[in-house]
């Protein structure tokens, strides 16, 4: 792939050390280290507030943390300059957890936005690019004509999957990628993530809230709790994971330390 970098062998995709970030006098991110192995998919989970987003904004470059490094086939990209951190991130391809389609383009646009604003391909061409990737996502290409506005939740979904894969990207974030689909969908859109992200031999980040979506996603799982990885392991053991944090929060208790943390 142009741009690519070829790492050291066992070189971490992904490799985040000591990764810290607050605002104000809440530390939001605590000392993270976590590492993403190459071609694996990894999940993070952990409530609301717990950091998982600042996370994400931290890796790709939409917020700055505080202290830590960022290291992307053994390169800290905190430390490049601002085009090569741009190569970098052209690099990744985004699912945002509401689709974030422009309403005021037509779905084969949004396919191919990136590839059109980077001039890597011309409009004819873009059209019948984005056709093929929506076929990917088990879209016929006729919906391309559609606006964002005609579609379903569901649609919408498969759109926004169809335009993080339209460059073949090296590495996948998903934030929330089931959120707002009913059980069926969720795990429709989950099969096509593991699919596509199989076919592109892409590393993959998702954080989410949905236990299902976890397992049938992830290779690897974590838990984010008051800005600390509190547990890692494999994405299948997340409902057996012998953490008392970590199966108050899988299997949704109300009793258990974090409750308990609530309370005071």
């Amino acid at each position: 792939m142009s741009g690519a970098v070829t790492p050291p062998q066992g070189t971490p995709k992904l490799r985040i050390r000591g990764l810290r970030k607050a605002f104000g006098s809440k530390q939001v991110l605590d000392g993270i280290d976590l590492d993403v192995a190459s071609g694996t998919s990894m999940v993070v989970i952990g409530g609301s507030g717990s950091g998982k987003s600042v996370l994400l904004r931290c890796i790709l470059g939409l917020i700055e943390p505080d202290a830590g490094s960022i290291e992307v086939d053994g390169v800290d990209v905190l430390r490049l300059r601002r085009r090569e951190r741009e190569a970098v991130n052209r690099r990744i391809g985004m699912l945002f957890q509401n689709g974030a389609l422009f309403d005021s383009l037509t779905v084969w646009e949004n396919v191919a936005f990136g590839l059109m604003a980077r001039r890597q391909i011309n409009r004819r061409d873009a059209r019948e690019k984005a056709g093929d990737v929506l076929r990917q996502v088990g879209l016929d290409p006729s919906v391309g004509l559609l606006s964002p506005s005609e579609l379903s939740g569901g649609m919408q979904k498969r759109v926004g999957l169809a335009r993080a894969i339209a460059a073949q990207p090296e590495i996948l974030f998903f934030d929330e990628p089931t959120t707002g689909l009913d059980p069926i969908m969720g795990a429709v859109i989950d099969g096509l993530i593991v699919e596509c992200v199989r076919t592109l031999g892409s590393t993959a980040i998702a954080i989410t809230h949905d236990m299902a979506s976890a397992t049938r996603i992830g290779d690897a799982a974590a838990m984010l709790y008051r800005g600390r990885l509190v547990w890692q392991g494999p994405a299948a053991s997340l409902l057996e994971s012998g953490n008392p944090l970590v199966d108050q929060f899988t299997h949704g208790r109300r009793e258990g330390p974090i409750s308990m943390e609530l309370r005071r």
